[in-house]
């Protein structure tokens, strides 16, 4: 099994910049897939970000393209999302999530198809 804790997360203006960090920890952290997601109040985790094997597959959020960036260290077992012209809708809890997959072509958008997740870091922007 994986253990994931994020951080990074924090209050900052909207335009501005933040990068999350996730450190993993257990057994062979570079054959997994890794992504984010995020969960504002009273609505479900949505999909933000998903990186392969060497994270260079990477696939995002309509809502995040272009401002967000998804990648890994696989030799420090940490995976980072460095999110940049943020806005007030972007203000949620993010969470980091792993799952074992077969090659460095696989990559998933969909919650259910992980298997292990932090506990989640709060990310707020004001305007």
């Amino acid at each position: 099994q994986v253990q994931l804790v994020e951080s990074g997360g924090g209050l900052v203006q909207a335009g501005g910049s933040l990068r999350l960090s996730c450190a993993a920890s257990g057994r062979t952290f570079s054959s997994c897939t890794v992504g984010w997601f995020r969960q504002a109040p009273g609505k479900e985790r949505e999909f933000v970000a998903t990186a392969s094997w060497s994270g260079r597959r990477t696939v995002y959020a309509d809502s995040v393209k272009g401002r967000f960036t998804i990648s890994r260290d696989n030799a420090k077992n940490t995976v980072y999302l460095q999110m940049n012209s943020l806005k007030p809708e972007d203000t949620a809890v993010y969470y980091c999530a792993a799952v074992y997959s077969y090659s460095d072509s696989f990559y998933y958008t969909e919650r259910a198809q992980y298997d292990y997740w932090g506990q989640g870091t709060q990310v707020t922007v004001s305007s």
